[in-house]
């Protein structure tokens, strides 16, 4: 979904001894604890574990194949704010699959009144009511997919070379070569006459499109972790002259903003911020099977949060001042008070004139955690 608007600040906490070095002039010794950056607490985003199917799974939009009917749903999407805004009014949910050829998604949304309009591949989708998938095999924001599609199964794929705030590009002439995609309507579309009960969407996505934009392994090995998010665009509309109209503002005669349902919270309206995307794990044991437990590493996601809390920081610095930031108090990133707790040791450097950064957490007797000011981050292993 392309409508980005500023966050507020977010929140990490980490039980932690940090310093911040700002290149070689300032050193400030920190605790991340129990108070922490921002206004509300750390989270987890949510996780699945997608299994490997039984057989040939038929795209038809139905999910009624033996894989899908033992396949475990996603929770029920949230608002993509989280809890700072109501439950979605429509139920949706999610499954995943995957072999050695594509990886799969299932949804289903509750709908008394689908409609479509735009029938063009590659058009803005989510101008319609639409079904989302992102996908970051790496977890490093940079190079993801997006994939819209409407009622009429009118798709638009494009690559994002980074989050737009770190400067990037969708490549929208870029396709998913051997898509599969369908779409399945439980009702009628654009008849206002009588009332739908929902539809459902099934994609398959080639892992040889995906290969060509990571450097992680594909297809995936068992226990892998991909981060993935999932977005439904729902907009609200009354009936005039027999066709579906989008609802106006009575103030400004605008169309009143669509409501971005999502399966892992966002805190804000920003699906390009893929540091808060959900876990995806992958599973060798076919579906139906015992069920497989993979852990997530939560020293490792408060650790990345707290590195993009401030490379949101010092974009939003950046833009209004040209250059990045030798001060925390430049950025509204406060010192939280100290508790006891593993010691890291957290670096930030500043240079070329301030025009580029990169900041560093070092875990001992682990390694790095990295982040740049293209906003990509990654994990360097201690060499001892």
């Amino acid at each position: 979904m392309g409508i980005l608007k500023s966050p507020e600040k977010g929140v990490f906490c980490l039980d932690s001894v940090v310093r911040f070095h700002w290149t070689s002039i300032v050193l400030i010794l920190l605790t991340i604890g129990q108070t922490c950056f921002g206004q509300s607490g750390f989270r987890m985003p949510n996780h699945y574990t997608s299994h490997r199917t039984l057989g040939e799974i038929i795209v038809d939009g139905k999910g009624d194949d033996e894989s899908w009917q033992k396949t475990q749903w996603t929770n029920y999407f949230t608002d993509i704010e989280g809890a700072k805004k109501p439950s979605p009014y429509l139920a949706t949910r999610i499954k995943m699959l995957w072999d050695e050829e594509y990886f799969y998604f299932y949804a289903s949304m509750q709908e008394p009144h689908i409609w479509a309009k735009l029938t063009q591949r590659d058009a803005v989708i989510f101008h319609d009511n639409d079904f989302e998938i992102f996908i970051d095999p790496d977890g490093d924001t940079h190079n993801y997919l997006e994939f819209e599609v409407n009622a009429f199964n009118t798709v638009w794929d494009l690559l994002l070379t980074r989050p737009y705030r770190d400067g990037g590009n969708a490549i929208n002439a870029w396709d998913i070569k051997g898509l599969k995609s369908a779409v399945h309507v439980d009702g009628t579309i654009n008849d206002p006459s009588d009332t739908d009960k929902g539809w459902s969407v099934e994609v398959a996505i080639p892992w040889k499109v995906i290969k060509e934009v990571t450097r992680t392994t594909v297809p995936p090995k068992n226990g892998h972790q991909w981060r993935l998010n999932f977005s439904r665009v729902q907009w609200e509309t009354e009936v005039i002259d027999g066709k579906y109209v989008k609802k106006k503002s009575a103030e400004t005669g605008k169309n009143l903003s669509e409501n971005n349902w999502v399966w892992s919270p966002q805190r804000a309206i920003a699906m390009h911020e893929p540091e808060f995307w959900g876990m995806v794990s992958f599973s060798t044991q076919p579906v139906g099977g015992p069920r497989t437990s993979i852990g997530r590493n939560q020293e490792a996601e408060e650790i990345r949060q707290i590195l993009y809390q401030v490379h949101r920081a010092q974009v939003n610095y950046r833009r209004r001042n040209r250059s990045y930031s030798m001060n925390l108090s430049d950025l509204n990133l406060e010192a939280p008070k100290k508790t006891n707790g593993l010691e890291v040791r957290v670096e930030i450097n500043t240079f070329s004139q301030s025009e580029k950064y990169e900041a560093s957490v070092f875990l001992l007797n682990k390694g790095w955690w990295r982040i740049d000011d293209t906003g990509r981050i990654w994990f360097q292993k201690s060499q001892n």
